[in-house]
């Protein structure tokens, strides 16, 4: 298990490229640390490279430029310990609505391929503490087909974090989910932070939930175009214009690629 303390910061990323293909990088020389205890919101339009970014902080991808170190230690050299201390909700996560599991079981499958061996008895009473601090007690035995949206959203939260991870890591997690809910989720995110010392990266177009809960922000639009205090980047007017301004222009060149990808988007219906 890595050797967490104030001396490492939680995230060290130097010089980060990565190319899908050969034409020009999805990451573009991305640098940044993050510290403990951060709750770190990462910004950005579609297709900025949010999401690669945490492929490659997970090791999902290893085929990099640069260097990628988790609480001190490289990600490509020491996958299997660090994974052990990161919990992850990627953007499109989805349980089959039909999956003979009720709630307490999906979420002990979070503690599945964990580098640490746990007794019957600790791996329930940390399913029922993962439970307990998103307020799923009550549901435990429905399946997940039985629940809202956001109560679906919160056992994916507890699954992420039944096997007390350091960091949590969530790419776009309420994508889908109305106001109400989002609000909740929202607070759930920042008792996780401010309670449960859980160190937080969360990627979001919401930029006024991440004003509000993130203390550092990282814009992102393949370059790092901002990293520093959340209250620098919102108070600055010009780098808010210029963020919308870029969100715009890449909605724009999204939506032409896609016309001219599939044409019949074009015709009007019959």
């Amino acid at each position: 298990m890595p050797n967490i303390d104030a001396a490492n910061p939680i995230v060290e990323i130097e010089h980060l490229s990565y190319w899908y293909d050969s034409s020009f990088p999805t990451l573009d020389d991305i640098s940044f640390r993050m510290e403990q205890a951060d709750l770190l919101g990462i910004i950005g339009p579609n297709g900025a490279g949010k999401t690669t970014l945490f492929s490659c902080m997970l090791g999902i991808l290893q085929d990099y430029m640069g260097t990628v170190k988790l609480f001190g230690m490289e990600i490509q050299k020491n996958r299997k310990t660090l994974l052990s201390n990161i919990g992850y909700v990627p953007q499109h996560t989805s349980i089959e609505q039909s999956f003979p599991a009720n709630i307490e079981e999906i979420i002990s499958f979070g503690l599945l391929g964990s580098t640490d061996k746990y007794s019957r008895s600790y791996a329930k009473d940390q399913v029922f503490k993962a439970m307990q601090i998103v307020g799923l007690i009550d549901k435990k035995n429905k399946r997940y087909n039985e629940l809202s949206g956001g109560q679906q959203q919160r056992v994916l939260i507890a699954k992420a974090m039944v096997h007390n991870p350091k960091l949590l890591i969530l790419d776009e997690p309420t994508s889908g989910i109305d106001q109400e809910t989002q609000d909740r989720f929202y607070e759930l995110i920042r008792k996780l932070n401010s309670e449960e010392k859980i160190s937080i990266i969360l990627s979001s177009h919401d930029l006024d939930a991440i004003s509000k809960l993130a203390n550092k922000v990282a814009c992102i639009n393949r370059k790092m175009h901002f990293h520093g205090d959340a209250k620098d980047f919102f108070g600055d007017e010009n780098m808010l214009k210029t963020y919308y301004e870029s969100a715009m222009q890449a909605h724009l060149r999204l939506h032409k690629f896609n016309s001219e990808s599939n044409p019949q988007q074009q015709l009007p219906s019959a």
